[in-house]
């Protein structure tokens, strides 16, 4: 489903005098359709640059990241964007929710960019699945952080992507919340035969998975004089 490979990505350092500085470089990472794989790392480290990467949110300066056959490293702007739109449903710490919009608009805006269109009879389904089938018209900020965090589930599962990807889904939450909230996506991941990867530092978190990999070991940028 995913391999990722010789993966670097680098950023003008203010630090270093404007010199490029690597933040990621990642020899090798490959996930099995369906499965669901943590990765360990501290803040700072990394983690969310490597997932805005596979989803192509980030272009990367070297390397190949193939998600179900295509090599979306390779691609313009334009067409990252469509891979993603048709393959990856990502679920951000801080949500991204639209504040202007209903729970059920959020859902079926992120519809609009995929390939199947909008299907509003699903949009519902799916709010109903995350237990928001009463909050359906309600904004945003008239929703608790739980409740936020349920539309986020729903909206990154409208286009039935192949592959999730959580940025520290349970950041934002208190302990109670964020296990019901881990739950909720690996069930709806199950359900949907989505392959899963969930970054996170919470020991509580990753206790949840079978496979955790330490993305220190996996990430190993240069430093700025190495050959």
């Amino acid at each position: 489903m995913l391999t990722v490979s010789r993966l670097v990505k680098r950023f003008s350092s203010p630090e270093a005098g404007g010199a490029a500085v690597e933040i990621v470089r990642v020899e090798e990472l490959s996930l099995a359709a369906g499965a669901h794989v943590a990765l360990r790392g501290e803040s700072g480290s990394g983690k969310t640059t490597f997932l805005h990467l596979i989803a192509g949110i980030l272009a990367a300066d070297e390397g190949r990241i193939v998600i179900d056959g295509e090599d979306v490293a390779a691609l313009g702007e334009s067409q990252r964007d469509r891979a993603r739109a048709a393959r990856i449903g990502y679920i951000f710490q801080t949500f991204n929710l639209l504040q202007g919009y209903t729970v059920l608009e959020n859902v079926v805006l992120g519809m609009s960019f995929g390939p199947g269109g909008v299907d509003r009879a699903r949009a519902r389904s799916l709010l109903e699945r995350v237990g928001l089938g009463h909050r359906l018209h309600h904004f945003p900020r008239q929703l608790s952080t739980g409740q936020q965090q349920r539309v986020a589930v729903a909206r990154a599962l409208a286009n039935r992507p192949k592959l999730v990807l959580a940025d520290e889904p349970t950041g934002n939450l208190d302990r109670a919340h964020g296990r019901e909230a881990l739950t909720l996506i690996r069930e709806a991941c199950r359900e949907a035969g989505a392959a899963l990867l969930l970054v996170s530092h919470d020991p509580e978190v990753l206790a949840q998975f079978e496979q955790v990999r330490d993305f220190s070991e996996i990430n190993r940028p240069r430093a700025r004089n190495s050959p």
